[in-house]
């Protein structure tokens, strides 16, 4: 339990309420509940998406929201069922659907509908004006210009940010890697973060480390976080023809290290085409962190066999890796459910930038001092640790 989960404000509001958009299985969500916010409503369009957010027991508001905009926008459809006034909200949180940036799709960008999405984002935060406000995507947006067809085009990245500075909010921005928070995943993400009062925002610290004397501060691994579970629940099935090949696959392992009398028949088509096709007839490792979770462990240029089993990581394996609690409930089929896994983002980066956002509003992020011993040490461990972010006036 956190020191804050019983805070409430003269309002009887409790303390640090969220509003969150886009809110999937509220990956994001959990990890700012767990750092002491209070996620008071959460709003998404996905059906299955909303099932989840109820059947564990949160508000969910079910719809697009450029339809809810135009119907109401004054953002009442957020407000009033969480029972919150404007002034109350402590931030807006959420993730725009990112397929359009993603370095993994066709990057259709803002030629795509869905890549303007962003701009409903802005509205929200614009009508609400919290005192915060978090936006995470796919680090492929960090890269992609306004203009699929003229890559010397303006960043969209810029046009966002820009967004932010005209309705007056100072933003920091950059891409971070899910492991470094304890996320026992590879997974980068593009969080973006904004202050209305011009407060010293900073994206959150890392908090684990590839190299470290602190077992506790190093990486998660696979096997901190599925090895030895015994619930292994529903997954998909690989064909007979995978299971085949993978049973020949080592742990850890891919389609390079099967027999080299069989790799070409089992590559087919992709055997001659370029890139390092690491996904292909993957069987990961309990020594590492896990590859990047994608919305199905079954598709053959991004597959995610388990390390010693010849199937493909469970429902709850992939729940557990991106940190949400065995004791939460994910709605609809199979498919449903890796796909609102596989889009989420993983709860223990949610946590980190939920304490970034306490610390700042609390004063407290930073020790000031007067003098320090090797100034020169400290500032470049200040620089490291804080690598990555990037502010904008």
């Amino acid at each position: 339990m956190n020191s804050f989960s019983n805070v409430v404000s003269l309002s009887r509001i409790p303390a640090f309420p969220v509003v969150s958009l886009f809110s999937g299985a509220m990956g994001l969500d959990l990890g700012l509940i767990e750092a002491g916010l209070h996620v008071a409503v959460s709003q998404d369009f996905d059906k299955w998406c909303v099932e989840t957010i109820r059947s564990n027991g949160h508000l969910a508001i079910e719809g697009d929201i450029r339809d809810l905009l135009a119907l109401d926008s004054s953002c009442d459809f957020l407000l009033q069922p969480a029972t919150l006034r404007k002034r109350d909200v402590f931030a807006v949180v959420g993730g725009p659907p990112c397929q359009s940036f993603s370095t993994a799709g066709k990057r259709m960008g803002t030629s795509d509908g869905r890549g303007m999405l962003y701009q409903q984002f802005v509205q929200v935060v614009e009508t609400i004006r919290p005192r915060f406000f978090v936006m995470e995507n796919v680090k492929g947006l960090a890269s992609m210009p306004t203009n699929i067809e003229d890559q010397n085009s303006a960043p969209v990245l810029e046009t966002i940010l820009s967004e932010f500075k005209r309705i007056g909010y100072h933003t920091v921005q950059g891409v971070v890697d899910a492991v470094h928070y304890g996320t026992p995943q590879f997974r980068e993400r593009l969080v973006i973060v904004g202050s209305r009062d011009d407060e010293a925002i900073f994206l959150p610290a890392p908090t684990h480390f590839h190299l470290h004397q602190n077992p506790a501060m190093r990486w998660q691994t696979l096997s901190d976080a599925i090895e030895g579970f015994v619930e292994i629940g529903e997954h998909a099935k690989f064909s007979q023809r995978v299971m085949k090949y993978l049973d020949m696959v080592p742990e850890g392992g891919n389609w390079k290290s099967l027999p080299q009398n069989h790799v070409k028949e089992a590559m087919g088509g992709a055997y001659e085409s370029g890139g390092g096709k690491v996904g292909f007839y993957r069987r990961l490792s309990y020594r590492e962190p896990s590859p990047t979770l994608v919305t199905s462990p079954v598709q053959k240029a991004t597959m995610l066999c388990h390390p010693r089993q010849t199937r493909p990581l469970s429902v709850v394996e992939y729940a557990r890796i991106q940190g949400f609690p065995d004791t939460w409930k994910f709605q609809g089929k199979v498919s449903d459910c890796y796909r609102q896994i596989g889009n989420a983002v993983p709860v223990p980066l949610g946590k980190a930038i939920g304490h970034m956002l306490i610390s700042v509003a609390a004063g407290n992020s930073e020790v000031f001092v007067k003098r320090t011993r090797g100034t020169s040490v400290h500032r470049n461990m200040r620089k490291s640790a804080l690598s990555g972010g990037i502010a904008n006036d």
